[in-house]
C-alpha cells in the first residue's frame, strides 16, 4: 500500500505539471536520442491525446543518430494513420532511422545547419550485419520506405540513396548519389530544386516557430510537449504483460484458497495496479477500463459473499474483468475508426491465452503440490479453534493414534484449502490438494505427510 501511495505521490504532479493540449494547438514533440520502443510509447501518448484534444498539427523536432528499425516501421505506421498533419523539423540531424520516420511525415523543414540521411541497416551492437543478411533487409526495407515516401510526395529513389550502398541514385536525369556510397544530404541540398519540386525539405527554417510561419499556422499556438520519466517504465511494463497477468491470476487463485488476506493478494493486486499502470502511462488504455475491471471484480466478489451459487453473476462478473484486460492492450486511437484488424488485435490476444494458458497450469501445480509445501503449511496451517468452542483439541500436531487415513468428519471451517475439521472427536488443523470446501461439509483424510492432515470432501 505504501509503494501504491508513493508512485501516486510521484505521478500526480507528473501528470498535472505537463502542458494541456488545446483545441486548434500545434504540438511539438522532441525526437531526442536513439530511436527505440521507448520513443514509439512516447509518440503514442500524445499523438493520441492531440487527437483527442482536436489540435491541428504535429512536429517532430528531430535530433536522432537513428536506432530500431521496428521501432521505425511502427511510428510511421502510427504517423501515417493518423488524420493529424505531421512535419519534421530536423534539428539537426535525422541519422538513418530519423531519416526514414521523416518520410512518413507529410513535410520536412531544416535547420540552416542540419543533415538527413544514412540509413544503412546495422546490427543493435552497431556492427555490419552479414551480406546475405543486408541484402534481405535492404531489399525489404527499402520497397517498403519507397512505398512511404511516394506516399507522402518525396522522391522515392532517395530511400535507395539512403539504404543501398550498391546503387547509383537518379532523380529524372541528374544523378544524385554515386554507387557505393550511402546518400546523406545537407539542408542546403534537400531543398535544392529538382524540376517544379524540392529533392527532399520543404524549406530552411532557424526554429520551430519558422515552420510555424512556413506552414499557415500560429507560432503562438504552439505547445511543446516533453516525454515523462515514466515512459521507458511502461514499455517496461506493457512488454511484460503477460507476466503480469500470470501473477495477477495466480495470486488471486491463492489468496481465494486461504484464509484472510496475505501475501498471495498483495502480489496479484500489486501485478494488475502494474498492468494497468503502465498500459495507462503507454497510452493503450484510459481509466475507463480500469473501471470495468473494477465493476467486475464487485461483481464476482458480490456472488462469493452474497449470492453463492447465482453464477450469472460471476460470470458476468469475470466476461467484463476478461474484457478490460484485453482492451487494455488494444491500440486504439480517438480520432481514427476502431479498427479491429488482426494486426491490431494479435499482440492482445497472444498476451492474453500467453497469460491464462500459463496460470492454468501453474494453478493445476500449486493444487497438486501447494499442500505438501512446508512454507505453505508454516504459513496457513494454523490452529483455529471456534470461539467458545468445548470441543476437545490436539495440540496441533498430527500423531494421533486414533486417527488413520480413511477417516471421515466434518469442516468446522472454510477449507481454502487450510481450515480446521472435527475428525473422530478430535480438532485437528486439515489442508485441502487445493479444492474449496465450505464449512459443515463431511471430509475424508486421504494422507497423512508430516505434520499436515490431507483431506478431501467425503
Amino acid at each position: 500500500m505504501r509503494i501504491l501511495f508513493f508512485i501516486l505521490a510521484v505521478i500526480l504532479p507528473l501528470q498535472a505539471a505537463e502542458p494541456q493540449i488545446e483545441k486548434g494547438a500545434v504540438v511539438v514533440l522532441p525526437v531526442d536520442g536513439v530511436v527505440s520502443e521507448a520513443q514509439f510509447v512516447f509518440l503514442r501518448r500524445v499523438l493520441k491525446k492531440a487527437e483527442a484534444a482536436g489540435a491541428s498539427a504535429l512536429i517532430l523536432n528531430m535530433d536522432t543518430p537513428g536506432g530500431s528499425l521496428k521501432a521505425t516501421e511502427k511510428i510511421i505506421q502510427m504517423l501515417m494513420k493518423s488524420p493529424l498533419p505531421v512535419y519534421t523539423y530536423v534539428n539537426p540531424n535525422a541519422g538513418s532511422a530519423g531519416a526514414l520516420i521523416a518520410l512518413g511525415t507529410k513535410k520536412i523543414f531544416m535547420a540552416p545547419v542540419s543533415a538527413i540521411g544514412a540509413a544503412a541497416p546495422v546490427s543493435g551492437s552497431g556492427e555490419e550485419i552479414s551480406e546475405t543478411m543486408n541484402a534481405k533487409i535492404v531489399s525489404y526495407y527499402s520497397g517498403y520506405f519507397r512505398s512511404v515516401a511516394e506516399l507522402n510526395g518525396y522522391h522515392p529513389e532517395l530511400v535507395d540513396g539512403f539504404m543501398n550502398l550498391d546503387k547509383e541514385v537518379k532523380v529524372g536525369d541528374q544523378v544524385i548519389n554515386p554507387k557505393g556510397a550511402l546518400l546523406t544530404l545537407s539542408a542546403q541540398e534537400a531543398v535544392k530544386l529538382i524540376g517544379d519540386r524540392p529533392l527532399l525539405a520543404t524549406g530552411i527554417a532557424k526554429d520551430v516557430d519558422g515552420v510555424c510561419q512556413a506552414a499557415g499556422w500560429d507560432p503562438k499556438a504552439v505547445i511543446e510537449i516533453p516525454p515523462s520519466g515514466f515512459e521507458v517504465l511502461a514499455q517496461w511494463l506493457t512488454l511484460l504483460a503477460p507476466v503480469l497477468l500470470l501473477g495477477g491470476i495466480i495470486g488471486a487463485y491463492m489468496e481465494f484458497k486461504t484464509p484472510g488476506f496475505g501475501v498471495p493478494g498483495i502480489v496479484s493486486a500489486v501485478c494488475l495496479i502494474l498492468f494497468f499502470f503502465g498500459h495507462y502511462i503507454a497510452g493503450l488504455t484510459g481509466l475507463e477500463v480500469v473501471g470495468v475491471f473494477a465493476l467486475g471484480l464487485l461483481l464476482v466478489l458480490a456472488e462469493l459473499l452474497f449470492f453463492p451459487g447465482v453464477v450469472i453473476v460471476a460470470a458476468l462478473g469475470a466476461t467484463l474483468m476478461v474484457g478490460a484486460l484485453f482492451f487494455a492492450m488494444v491500440d486504439f486511437y480517438p480520432a481514427q475508426p476502431l479498427d479491429f484488424s488482426f494486426s491490431v488485435m494479435a499482440r492482445p490476444m497472444i498476451n492474453l491465452s500467453l497469460a491464462i494458458i500459463a496460470s492454468v497450469f501453474g494453478i493445476a501445480l500449486l493444487a497438486r503440490f501447494l499442500p505438501d509445501i512446508p512454507v505453505f503449511r508454516r504459513l496457513f496451517l494454523s490452529a483455529q479453534s471456534p470461539t467458545g468452542s468445548s470441543i476437545p483439541t490436539s495440540p496441533g500436531t498430527v500423531n494421533c493414534p486414533e486417527l488413520s487415513i480413511g477417516d471421515s468428519g466434518t469442516a468446522l471451517t472454510i477449507l481454502r484449502p487450510a481450515g480446521t475439521a472435527m475428525i473422530g472427536g478430535v480438532l485437528v488443523d486439515v489442508v485441502t490438494q487445493g479444492q474449496f470446501i465450505e464449512s459443515g461439509r463431511p471430509v475424508r483424510i486421504l494422507s497423512i505427510s508430516g505434520e499436515a492432515i490431507v483431506v478431501e470432501q467425503a
